[in-house]
């Protein structure tokens, strides 16, 4: 059987980190996406927020990475589980259950869009629901010290140095 999703949105708020019982790590965060050219009988785009989760190492990339109106792009599978509410009602939930999580715009491409849309740091969604108006700008954050192992690369368009 074949289950695999790949998506691209932006997230709808910061993700939220947890540990189990065991003090294994796991992320929680949905994404927005627009179901491309399709409107509603009033005209207004239509909008799909899907739930994500990610465990472990990816868990910890995501929340250290990624904020609220950022760019994603999740590659996972498909997953409902059954649970019961306060009042005792059975519910589902279908969530993608994270593989890769990678970022779906260029630092640079951040900043432009930062410029573009006036230079805030702070995503709000727009009240219309439409996520592909100006694109949020990413907050500015300093690279951590010690035992992380990702590094920042230059975004430096000068391909002077490649030999084709």
């Amino acid at each position: 059987m074949l289950n695999k999703a790949i998506l691209m949105g932006r997230l709808t708020r910061d993700p939220e980190l947890r540990h189990t019982q065991s003090n294994m790590p796991v992320a929680s965060f949905t994404l927005a996406i627009d179901r491309g050219g399709r409107k509603d009988a009033s005209g207004a785009k239509q909008t799909d927020f899907i739930d994500c989760v990610a465990w472990n190492r990816q868990a910890e990339f995501v929340t250290q990475w990624f904020t609220k109106g950022m760019l994603a792009i999740v590659v996972g599978r498909i997953q409902s589980r059954n649970w019961d509410d306060k009042n005792g009602n059975k519910r589902v939930s279908v969530e993608v259950i994270c593989d890769e999580v990678s970022f779906g715009e260029t630092k640079k491409a951040r900043e432009e869009n930062a410029a573009y849309s006036g230079g805030g740091s702070n995503y709000s969604a727009p009240q219309n629901n439409n996520y592909n108006s100006a694109p949020p700008a990413a907050p500015a954050f300093d690279l951590p010290t010690g035992s992380s192992d990702f590094a920042e690369l230059s975004d430096d368009d000068d391909d002077s140095d490649v030999p084709f």
